[in-house]
Parts: C-alpha cells; structure tokens; sequence
C-alpha cells in the first residue's frame, strides 16, 4: 500500500514538474519576444539619432524640398514619442516611408552625393536600415515561435490557463511598400 502511494506520489511530481516545463518554455519564449523588440527598438533610436545630421546635410542643398523634410521630422518625432509597441512599429513604418522620399530627392541632387559628410552619413543610415531589418526579422521569429507554442499542446492549455495572448508581427503597411515620388513643380 506504502508503495503504491509513493508511486502515485512520485508520477504527480513528475506531472507538476512535467507541466511547469510548458509554462517555463512560454515564459522564456516571451522574454525573447521583448529582447528581439529591445534589438529594433535600439536601431530604431540610432536611426533617430543619425536622421538630424542626415537631413542638415541634405537641406544645405535641396532647400526648397520643405514638405519632405517636414514629413521626416514629423515622422521622427513620433517614434521619438512613441511608448507602446504598436505605436513604435507605426512610427517607425512612416520615417520609412519619409526616408525613401528624401532619398529620392537625394538622387535629384548630384552635387551632394559628392560631399564626404552626406557619403557617410548615408553609409551610417544604410547600415541602420540594414540592422533595423534583421532585428525585424529576429522579432517576427520570436513572435512565430511564440505564437506557435501557445496555440500547440500543451502549449495551448497553459496559455489559457495563465492568459498569455498572442503578440503583434512587425508589419510593413501598404502605403510603405509604394514607390516614392517627386515632383518638381
């Protein structure tokens, strides 16, 4: 009778330990999710920093081209504001948007893209935008994998249990997939 009670005994740890092994690896997986956001959120603020040189430089040679610079400030200043992820991925998809414009207003001006200053400047936000897609990339893989185990078994069960949720992808939206324009009136 002893036996069997420690043996009842013994696959109920097993159980317990078992099943908070599922709760560990949601956790963890989490806590990948907000190190990946970390990694984009860190690009995001170097590229924010890079943009006021960026667009000095440019302005000193395109200065009738206000609207784009405008559209890039005021797109900086919105990441710059932003505290919910959300907001920040929003944020950050419209200075995209604003910096593919004021690259083509760059290609409108030779001259410029001679200048040793604007050269690296332009070198240093390439490399950010560059870094910035990786650790977008890394995100949405740690979102996938965690989106994934809380809709598996176990996974599932725990995820109920404890209320985790799914997370947000980073997502480009459609109007920042468009080819900027512009027009010289």
């Amino acid at each position: 009778m002893r036996s069997r009670k420690r043996w009842i005994g013994l696959a109920l740890a097993v159980l317990v330990l078992g099943c908070g092994c599922g709760y560990n690896r949601i956790v963890a997986d989490q806590e990948a999710i907000d190190q990946a956001w970390s990694e984009v959120d860190n690009q995001l603020k170097r590229r924010n920093d890079l943009i006021p040189n960026y667009v000095e430089t440019v302005k000193g040679y395109a200065a009738h081209e206000k609207e784009v610079f405008v559209k890039v400030t005021e797109a900086r200043a919105k990441l710059a504001g932003a505290t919910q992820v959300p907001d920040k991925m929003k944020a950050a998809n419209e200075l995209s948007g604003a910096l593919s414009r004021l690259l083509v207003v760059v290609e409108q001006y030779p001259q410029l893209k001679a200048d040793q200053n604007f050269i690296r400047l332009q070198d240093e936000l390439a490399g950010t935008e560059n870094r910035i897609a990786v650790a977008r990339r890394r995100y949405n893989e740690a979102v996938q994998a965690y989106n994934t185990r809380i809709r598996k078994f176990p996974g599932l069960v725990w995820a109920r249990i404890f209320g985790f949720e799914k997370r947000p992808y980073f997502e480009v939206p459609e109007e920042s997939k468009q080819v900027p324009q512009v027009k010289f009136e």
